[in-house]
């Protein structure tokens, strides 16, 4: 057909969606994750692709949509495989009248599953014992590991989910089903109860699943560590942003928490000589929380799906700017 559009897809894609996208345009597909070195487009490099391979749909994960070059290209509309389109200048989108489409929830049953193991590998020394075991070590120190990897057991414990949404309602049921409490802080949520004050001071596990913004950057600093229970663990398994590194470092130095889980940190990574780095009682992994295939089959389907909407003349179900569709 000659008016069938074309899209240039440079995140990964999988699953049903990817056959409901190729039902419903031509697709260019470049995923950026395939690339060894890694490639990042930026907004002059999508320009000109989208223009060399005649493309009007843009579906991208983690290439930046910014920039007048990008949005000078007639485009139809420009998916986002990502929960929040923080890579996507939506102003100048709006501006020039292109729906942007995003997929919430799509690795929330992945970061949930994270979360989960964070939490027992610290609880259960798992790392440290495994270490023990591949270095001949099982009777460092001259104890017997039963002496060293005593903990409380987590069935009966209370956790505390900083933010209830997609992520932390998947993580939620997770955690009730292995016999915890799980009490929430989240504004945003009629069912989470808590204040953070009385969330920190009754949980002996803290998780953070709220997203970053200015009123949540920092949320958790020295005064809420302090607040914590003695001897009760931390888990970040969404953004670094949101607490204070100095400040947990020194609390897991005094001994007030028993250990912490992260799956983050500013910049993507941590320098070698970090303290966080020496701690047996800390478990940390380099964002992967969301690293599935599932991930991808979820985002593609959400997106493809919108797609569909759009292109019958419908509204999406996710779409982030529904001023730009006909009233």
């Amino acid at each position: 057909m000659a008016d069938r559009s074309k899209a240039l897809v440079t995140a990964p894609f999988r699953g049903e969606g990817f056959d409901t996208l190729r039902s419903l345009v031509d697709v260019v597909y470049d995923p950026w994750i395939d690339q060894v070195p890694l490639r990042l487009y930026k907004g002059p490099q999508l320009a000109e692709r989208l223009v060399a391979e005649g493309c009007d749909i843009l579906i991208v994960e983690s290439d930046s949509v910014k920039g007048p070059e990008v949005f000078d290209v007639p485009l139809k509309a420009i998916g986002v495989c990502r929960g929040g389109p923080e890579n996507v200048d939506i102003a100048a989108a709006t501006e020039k009248g292109i729906p942007v489409l995003r997929a919430p929830g799509r690795n929330a049953d992945a970061v949930a599953e994270m979360t989960v193991a964070l939490l027992y590998a610290v609880n259960r020394g798992v790392v440290r014992a495994d270490l023990d075991v591949r270095e001949g070590e099982t009777y460092r120190d001259g104890k017997i590991p039963y002496q060293r990897f005593r903990t409380w057991q987590l069935a009966g414990r209370t956790v505390g989910l900083v933010g209830l949404g997609a992520v932390g309602r998947a993580t939620k049921w997770r955690l009730e089903g292995l016999g915890m409490k799980v009490i929430a802080h989240d504004p945003y949520a009629a069912d989470a109860t808590h204040s953070l004050d009385d969330l920190l001071a009754e949980s002996d596990v803290v998780s953070m699943h709220t997203a970053v913004t200015p009123e949540t950057t920092g949320m958790i600093g020295a005064e809420q560590y302090a607040r914590m229970k003695e001897g009760a663990i931390f888990i970040n398994t969404a953004r670094a942003m949101l607490h204070d590194t100095d400040a947990l470092v020194e609390s897991l130095q005094q001994g007030h928490l028993f250990g912490a889980g992260l799956d983050h940190f500013i910049g993507e990574r941590l320098a070698t000589d970090h303290p966080l780095i020496g701690m047996g009682n800390v478990v940390l992994t380099p964002h992967i929380g969301g690293a599935t295939w599932d991930t991808e089959a979820n985002h593609s389907r959400i997106i493809a799906d919108d797609l569909a909407l759009l292109l019958a003349g419908k509204r999406p179900v996710n779409i982030v700017n529904p001023e730009v569709l006909p009233s």
